[in-house]
C-alpha cells in the first residue's frame, strides 16, 4: 500500500498546467504517458502521484489540469475521458475512499478494461491515516504498486506474483 501522507508530500509545489502539447512532446520523446483516474477530492494525493511518476520520466495526465476540458461534466467530458485513456500508454487508478465512492472512477477503470491490455491498467492503493486500506478488491484483477521493506513503490503482478521498479515499465 502506498501512504497517503507520502503521496501529500510529493504533490508541494507540483502543481503544472498540462495540455495537448505536452503530450504530443512526451510520444516524440519516448516518456511514458498515464491517464490517472483519481476522485477531484484527492487532488493533492493525485498530484503526488504526478510528482512521482514525473521524477520516474512519465507524463501523467490529469483531467482537471486540461483547460479544453468542459467546467461541468457532460458527454463531451465522457468522450474526452475516453480519448486520454486510449491515448496514453498507462492506465493508472488511485484507490482512495473518494475514488470508490465516486460516480466517474469505476466507470473509466470499466472503460480502459475494455480497452486496454490488462498489463497496462495498474491500481496505486492505498492508506489512509488510520491505516484503511483502499483498492484491495482489484489486486486479483490488475497490476498493482505497494512500497516494499526498503521504502521503494514497486510493481506487483495481478495476484500479487513476482515484483519491479516503476522505472523499469516501458511502453
Amino acid at each position: 500500500m502506498i501512504s497517503q501522507r507520502s503521496l501529500r508530500v510529493s504533490a508541494i509545489g507540483a502543481m503544472r498546467s498540462h495540455n495537448e502539447l505536452a503530450l504530443k512532446e512526451a510520444f516524440r520523446t519516448g516518456k511514458q504517458t498515464a491517464f490517472l483516474s483519481h476522485s477531484h477530492e484527492d487532488a493533492q494525493l493525485a498530484e503526488g502521484v504526478q510528482a512521482f511518476l514525473q521524477e520516474q520520466g512519465w507524463d501523467v495526465y490529469i483531467d482537471w489540469q486540461d483547460t479544453a476540458m468542459p467546467a461541468t461534466p457532460t458527454e463531451t467530458t465522457a468522450k474526452k475521458i475516453q480519448e486520454r485513456i486510449n491515448r496514453a500508454t498507462w492506465f493508472l487508478f488511485l484507490a482512495t475512499a473518494h475514488s470508490m465512492s465516486s460516480r466517474w472512477c469505476p466507470w473509466e477503470i470499466g472503460y480502459a478494461d475494455g480497452v486496454k491490455e490488462l498489463s497496462r491498467i495498474i491500481v496505486l492503493p492505498t492508506r489512509d491515516y488510520s491505516n484503511k486500506e483502499y483498492g484491495s478488491e482489484y489486486l486479483k484483477l490488475y497490476r498493482h504498486v505497494k512500497t516494499d521493506s526498503f521504502g521503494r513503490q514497486v510493481l506487483f503482478e495481478a495476484g500479487g506474483m513476482g515484483s519491479r521498479s516503476l522505472g523499469q515499465l516501458r511502453g
